[in-house]
């Protein structure tokens, strides 16, 4: 993809350019009056949020991501689609899916009147790979950047059978320190704990950090937030059309055996995943569509 290109076909001045990133990726970088961010179109990843007023990114970025194709971009928002966690059919496909690993194409931008910024990125059929996925779709991602980021992944059945699908946004939010915050909107709800063997257990009370955790709840509220004291200020999760969350970091015991992440990057990021995951199947029919969408919002304490 030529940055020249595409700065011709969807550059908007002032507010919106196509740049060479890391690896040579192209990244859509965007200054508007609320906020700044960074888009990879290899994933359709967003990397950076930052409202003007803030002095943190909404988003962890590891400072060891590879950016080689192949490869998910560790941080920011990837998309899981059309599966998440492992191969459900134990093909030997790639985690979370395919499309974090691949180029996406750019089918508009717009500056709206209210002086957000708008992108939509698309990943359809001409992804040719029996071995991976034969099931005719397109996939969009709407995203709009202004005083919250907002995400909306719709996924278009454009074939003459019903497929089925799990899919999430694996948010990595920045954090002053893991060990310093709570997540609230959980309390009460059931939880398969990956760690344990999927033991199911239930949340008392907020969600704190001490140790590794990979969970996953089911029914969770459609708001969920991030208090984060030290840096005075709340994230705000919401979502709708999803029953499932998965709360991830992975400490100090798996920290070191993932290379592109650090040893003590694990105190920086904590993932709180909005999705459908594990048992919550989407059956998409012929024709037919369906949408994930997320706002996220940094507000103060």
């Amino acid at each position: 993809m030529e940055i020249k290109q595409l700065n011709n076909d969807f550059g908007i001045a002032g507010q919106l350019e196509f740049v060479a990133g890391n690896g040579g990726f192209p990244f859509i970088k965007i200054n508007n009056h609320s906020a700044n961010a960074l888009i990879s179109i290899y994933g359709a990843q967003v990397l950076s949020f930052q409202p003007v007023a803030e002095a943190e990114d909404l988003l962890f970025l590891s400072q060891q991501s590879a950016y080689t194709e192949g490869k998910a971009i560790r941080g920011g928002i990837p998309l899981c689609w059309p599966w998440f966690g492992a191969d459900p059919k134990r093909l030997h496909r790639a985690n979370h899916g395919f499309v974090r690993n691949h180029f996406w194409q750019v089918a508009d931008t717009e500056a709206s009147s209210d002086g957000e910024t708008k992108i939509k990125l698309l990943f359809n059929e001409s992804f040719e790979n029996a071995e991976i996925w034969h099931k005719p779709f397109t996939l969009i991602l709407d995203i709009t950047i202004g005083s919250s980021l907002s995400l909306n992944l719709t996924t278009y059945n454009t074939g003459d059978k019903a497929f089925s699908i799990t899919q999430a946004f694996h948010s990595y939010f920045r954090i002053s320190d893991i060990r310093r915050v709570q997540i609230l909107g959980l309390a009460g709800c059931h939880y398969f704990d990956k760690l344990d063997q999927d033991a199911e257990k239930s949340q008392q009370g907020a969600v704190v950090i001490t140790e590794e955790v990979d969970r996953i709840y089911t029914d969770p509220k459609n708001e969920l937030i991030i208090v984060d004291a030290a840096f005075n200020r709340r994230i705000q999760i919401s979502s709708t059309s999803t029953k499932t969350a998965v709360i991830w970091n992975p400490w100090t015991q798996a920290a070191p055996n993932i290379s592109d992440l650090g040893n003590k990057a694990y105190k920086d990021f904590v993932c709180v995943e909005m999705g459908n995951i594990a048992f919550d199947h989407i059956e998409i029919l012929p024709g037919e569509q369906n949408s994930l969408c997320a706002n996220f919002a940094i507000l103060p304490i």
